[in-house]
């Protein structure tokens, strides 16, 4: 089944998380993703770690598979005419440089569309193409504290918490890539590329949703309440008698199934989310106490059996254990060239009749610059070697 992506080719100038996510994405949909890489070093995350398996960073190898690598140096003459060349047959090109960077090499969107009126431009960025902040870098750490989500992260009465993954870049990638599938759409009625503009801080305020909503509401900012949910109750983690778990009542029908279950009787004090919400320093330690009597496990089985949503807090350990995971193909098994057979992570997309799939592994530094210069470019084995010697590639 030929999948979604396939015929478009993405030209990939990015590097570290966000831009390097969001190509991922367009090449697990099917796109051919050629990854531009510095000569001699790459992809900064190449060198990120330890760990390593056989020289190759796990981080690298975590976001950048079912992608060539091509390692080209583009402020040399040849290599920017090999790189034109490449953007002369491509759909997409990604970049995640600080704004302005590309505009004095004449590779931004507005000077490439001049030549190439069908490329989309997707320009990832900390702060956006616009603004009085455009010029300043992007990094997770200080996004996630600016953007407002470190605020709100966290315990109570303790310090604001970045979350385990930089979820800033993450979640900049993936609407980078929406907005690189909306703009593919878009080109086939008008014929035009256009310029994508994704900025991490704004990527990261709408993540808020509906903590925005509760101050757009009151005015007032929300404050850390550590696992707690702002408008509903119980939904956060306890402690069994073995360790924690996470109880989600999601309304009254559930809270009543759960007091049955929980032989909870002094739930009936609590009918309504708005009393559990209202009163939540009175029903806590009530609640607290009943649940701190059991084991995790047969927590969820009797709450399980009767419908009211809860599970363990689970290393990834655990989580990979987990049949389920096994059921849906979220971890895969592929031959890298350098590592042997090698887990990456699987596609969480799951289309009927066009599926996404993981075909090849991350690349090793320059694996696909002969290839593509030779097949693509036709430049000859000969034409290879000079431009090596000159360290245009």
């Amino acid at each position: 089944m030929t999948p979604p992506l396939e015929g478009i080719t993405v030209l990939d100038l990015t590097r570290v998380l966000s831009g390097p996510y969001c190509t991922m994405l367009l090449a697990d949909m099917g796109a051919r993703v050629i990854k531009i890489e510095q000569p001699g070093k790459g992809d900064d995350t190449r060198a990120w770690g330890p760990p390593f398996l056989d020289g190759e960073s796990a981080y690298f190898l975590s976001i950048n598979r079912n992608k060539e690598s091509v390692t080209l140096d583009f402020k040399h003459p040849e290599g920017r005419a090999i790189l034109d060349r490449l953007i002369g047959r491509s759909d997409v090109l990604v970049e995640n440089f600080r704004p302005g960077t590309l505009d004095k090499l004449g590779l931004d969107y507005h000077a490439l569309s001049r030549t190439h009126p069908r490329l989309i431009v997707c320009a990832i960025s900390g702060f956006g193409q616009t603004g009085p902040r455009r010029p300043e870098a992007g990094y997770d750490a200080v996004i996630q504290a600016e953007g407002g989500l470190m605020s709100i992260t966290g315990p109570a009465d303790g310090q604001a918490v970045r979350l385990g993954v930089a979820i800033g870049d993450i979640a900049t990638g993936m609407f980078a890539a929406q907005g690189v599938l909306a703009a593919l759409i878009a080109r086939q009625r008008t014929g035009r590329g256009q310029l994508v503009d994704v900025a991490m801080l704004d990527s990261v305020s709408a993540l808020l949703t509906y903590q925005a909503g509760i101050y757009f509401a009151t005015g007032v900012a929300p404050r850390r309440i550590g696992n707690r949910h702002p408008t509903i109750v119980p939904y956060e983690t306890f402690d069994a008698s073995d360790g924690e778990f996470v109880l989600a009542v999601g309304n009254d029908d559930q809270w009543r199934r759960f007091c049955q279950a929980a032989s909870f009787e002094e739930g009936a004090r609590f009918p309504t989310n708005r009393d559990r919400v209202t009163r939540y320093d009175e029903l806590k330690p009530l609640l607290a106490r009943v649940l701190a009597g059991d084991t995790r496990q047969q927590w969820i089985e009797r709450l399980q059996a009767v419908g009211v949503p809860c599970g363990s807090v689970r290393d990834l350990h655990d989580v990979f254990a987990d049949p389920q995971l096994a059921a849906r193909e979220m971890v895969m098994n592929v031959e890298h060239p350098a590592v042997g057979r090698l887990n990456v992570l699987g596609v969480p997309v799951k289309l009927s009749d066009t599926p996404a799939s993981v075909r090849t592994a991350p690349p090793t530094l320059g694996q696909h610059t002969p290839s593509v210069l030779c097949h693509d470019l036709g430049l000859t084995a000969s034409d290879i070697d000079r431009l090596r010697a000159e360290k245009a590639i």
